[in-house]
């Protein structure tokens, strides 16, 4: 009985842990939606979403009602069963990245040994949903824009492992808590600015934001692999791609600009809201740079970024995954005066 209730109260835990991660994940990812579209509004010096509810802030919840409330239209000849769980898998695959964030010192669901190539893992594995999407709609359009998903995902895949790679080399650790703890005396955006830039260029394919959105390149295959989903279905795609914006903002907070770490002051272990209000401040400014980098740039065609993954930005990868570690291997061999 006292073992049965010891489980029950750690499921209950978990559960909680849980619901605390994924109920505000999702509200977040509502309101970047409606954060991307006032800010193209400014930029682009037009009206943004601005009727519905004070300053348009319902405006999520009315577009998700709107496509709650849609006919759900599943091909006659699609595979109805992988048709519906292959979106759900890509948001599925998503909301789990969030298990091993750590949001303070001690503060994270999991804190996991591996972290970073738990976040690896699980960022491979999201192309099976848009692959699987695109095969199971029996439709031309969707089955080519899933080809081209898996095409430039092997392009710019090898470019994201290898940036990262290089922070394990310097923090020497695979563990976001030892990478944060290694950037308390400056942040590694400032010494490898270049890594970083490769970095975001490599995530911004990753998340199939502009300019490398060719999966769902409207103009050249109508909505690629999600040309047959639609209503509920969608929805799923819809969250789990700015599920990503969101995740890929804070792991860049992570991995670049310190995490919760700013000064001295904020370090201590028992201020947690003020440690997850740094790395919320933080992740904001990434995700501000996707809408920023989306109302500046045009699309690229599937050449070009075929083309400049293996031919420009791989060699400069491959040299610095080279560089770098020589460079530490001659510091810490360095006699000290």
């Amino acid at each position: 009985m006292i073992y049965n209730n010891l489980i029950n109260s750690d499921s209950l835990i978990i559960n909680l842990q849980v619901f605390a991660v994924v109920v505000p994940m999702l509200l977040a990812v509502a309101y970047v939606t409606i954060v991307e579209r006032k800010v193209l509004g400014s930029l682009q010096r037009r009206v943004g979403p601005n009727s519905v509810g004070v300053l348009g802030l319902l405006q999520p919840f009315s577009d998700a009602l709107k496509l709650i409330l849609k006919e759900t239209i599943i091909p006659s000849q699609a595979n109805k069963v992988i048709f519906i769980l292959a979106p759900v898998s890509t948001l599925v695959f998503s909301l789990l990245g969030w298990a091993i964030i750590p949001y303070g010192f001690g503060l994270t669901v999991s804190d996991y040994s591996m972290g970073i190539f738990y976040s690896m893992a699980l960022s491979s594995l999201g192309i099976y949903g848009i692959l699987l999407s695109g095969w199971s709609a029996n439709s031309k359009y969707a089955f080519l824009g899933s080809l081209r998903s898996s095409a430039a995902m092997v392009s710019y895949e090898l470019i994201l492992s290898s940036t990262i790679l290089i922070i394990i080399f310097i923090a020497g650790s695979l563990n976001y808590f030892k990478v944060v703890e290694s950037q308390q005396a400056f942040w590694f955006i400032v010494p490898i600015f270049s890594i970083f830039l490769l970095y975001f260029i490599s995530v911004l394919a990753e998340t199939s934001r502009t300019p490398f959105d060719l999966q769902e390149a409207e103009s050249e295959l109508v909505a690629g692999f999600m040309t047959e989903h639609s209503a509920t279905v969608f929805v799923f795609f819809f969250l789990g791609e700015y599920s990503s914006i969101v995740l890929f903002s804070t792991i860049s907070a992570l991995l670049f600009m310190g995490g919760f770490n700013f000064i001295e002051i904020f370090q201590n272990e028992t201020i947690f809201s003020l440690q997850s209000i740094i790395l919320g401040v933080k992740s904001c400014a990434f995700a501000f740079l996707f809408v920023w980098v989306r109302a500046t740039l045009p699309r690229y065609r599937y050449d070009q970024l075929i083309d400049l993954c293996w031919l420009n930005l791989l060699p400069m990868v491959v040299a610095c995954v080279v560089l770098i570690p020589s460079i530490l291997v001659a510091l810490n061999a360095a006699p000290l005066n």
